[in-house]
């Protein structure tokens, strides 16, 4: 948590989820079940194939109401937490109001969002119409699911690991492109993609996002659950997992959605929620994500990375001629290309909007199509590149004390001993060092990124 304020004095909203009919309380924001919580009827039933319970509509319940209330209340301009209140409608109410089941649902929720949360449980009026359990086909014996989504690193790990685990892998599908296609029942598979949504239409909404980690990570604990799975893949490379909570910016609060630290407490939230264990894995985080590209390339000999999406741009700002692209220059894109250098791969500059990094200036770096390119957007480009450089600079003998220390955090949650995992982390991040300057070198003399850019090349 990021007490930055008293609590008095940190903006505040109370979200009530409704079933349709029911009254809204004075002094709450209203969220309707159907109208403003929308659910998509092919993709519950896609998780309908086995043992569907009422518990599984709750969590869902609660995934929306923690996206929406993340959503539409601002952070404030001076420090990060909020303090929110959320009330939500449940079939389970002897489950929910469980001391040891609140109290590991707001650790967990507290611990990724630095936010203050108080959850409230009310009995369901009516309970929810279930998902028609349809016939699909589904692997037996299954040990672990894998969220998905366009990434480069979730197609190079299902690639990798789907030849050791074979039929016994289940890909969780969130970040879907398209999330209410039509589907015929015999094209159906499991786990489709997120089952529901929450449009905001607040236009001063909230853009850190950081409850993504939450819903990606319970619609993943959905689907272990129902298949029996006892693992969760995690398939982000060591700086994607590590560098966002270790780099810290400004008043920001670490972002831990892709690390153990979080992972171990919606660990604990499972087993208090559906009385079992589940372990998450991370095959890739002590290596780089160019290392993870490279040794998909080679044990599956396939070129369909190229058709990942890595940038964190949003889709109406990245856009040239009506054709979709990827900006190019955020930290995630700046992440891609080194790893697609470091792999000794090429990828289509055309595929990005600041296609050329040799150039002397951003401005002749940028499509000719591209019309946007504001403060805004240069100042997003400066800290993409910032991202890359100052974890780079964490490889140096000035910055050992901050990675020892974070060493010995990861060392508690993933069971190793404090000296492997100084050691794990720090040749990680000699190695991410070593792909930045060989991709800054390989740029020329005259590139425009070198003028941001502190590390020694």
């Amino acid at each position: 948590m990021n007490p930055d304020k008293k609590h008095d004095e940190l903006p505040q909203l109370q979200v009530q989820v409704l079933e349709e009919g029911c009254p809204a309380m004075d002094g709450w924001e209203s969220l309707y079940l159907g109208k403003d919580i929308i659910f998509s009827t092919w993709a519950l039933q896609s998780y309908a194939f086995a043992r569907w319970d009422p518990l599984i509509f709750d969590v869902i319940v609660l995934a929306a109401g923690i996206e929406y209330a993340d959503k539409v209340l601002r952070r404030p301009s001076l420090g990060w937490a909020r303090r929110i209140r959320l009330k939500i409608p449940v079939h389970s109410l002897d489950v929910w109001s469980s001391s040891t089941v609140a109290t590991a649902l707001q650790n967990a929720v507290e611990f990724l969002t630095g936010d203050y949360w108080t959850f409230e449980f009310v009995q369901r009026v009516l309970p929810a119409k279930p998902p028609s359990q349809d016939s699909l086909q589904f692997p037996a014996n299954t040990v672990a699911v894998l969220p998905y989504s366009d990434g480069m690193d979730s197609r190079s790990v299902a690639g990798i690991l789907g030849k050791a685990y074979k039929n016994q892998l289940v890909r969780v599908r969130v970040g879907s492109k398209s999330w209410d296609r039509k589907i015929s029942a015999k094209n159906c598979e499991p786990f489709t993609t997120v089952p529901y949504k929450v449009p905001v239409r607040a236009r001063n909404r909230e853009t850190s996002g950081r409850s993504r980690g939450f819903k990606y990570t319970i619609i993943s604990c959905i689907a272990a659950y129902l298949a029996g799975a006892t693992e969760i893949v995690i398939p982000e490379s060591g700086q994607g997992a590590l560098g966002p909570a270790i780099m810290n910016v400004g008043h920001g609060y670490p972002d831990y959605r892709n690390h153990p630290f979080f992972t171990k407490k919606m660990e604990h939230l499972y087993k208090q929620l559906f009385g079992s264990e589940l372990h998450f894995i991370f095959p890739r985080i002590w290596s780089t994500k160019g290392e993870t590209l490279k040794e998909f390339v080679e044990v599956c000999n396939g070129a369909d990375w190229k058709s990942t999406r890595s940038c964190w741009q949003s889709n109406i700002w990245a856009g040239v001629n009506g054709k979709l692209r990827q900006c190019g220059i955020c930290a995630a894109c700046m992440l891609r290309r080194v790893s697609v250098h470091a792999a000794g791969l090429v990828e289509d500059p055309d595929v990005y909007i600041v296609t050329d990094l040799t150039a002397k200036s951003m401005e002749s770096a940028v499509h000719k199509g591209y019309s946007k390119v504001t403060k805004a957007f240069k100042e997003y480009a400066i800290a993409g590149t910032l991202h890359m450089d100052d974890l780079a600079r964490m490889a140096d003998a000035a910055a050992s004390p901050i990675v020892k220390r974070h060493a010995t955090l990861l060392a508690s949650v993933m069971d190793l001993p404090c000296q492997e995992a100084e050691q794990r982390l720090g040749a990680l991040l000699n190695r991410h060092a070593k792909e930045w300057r060989n991709y800054l070198e390989s740029l020329g003399e005259d590139s425009f990124v070198k003028q941001w850019v502190r590390v020694e090349i």
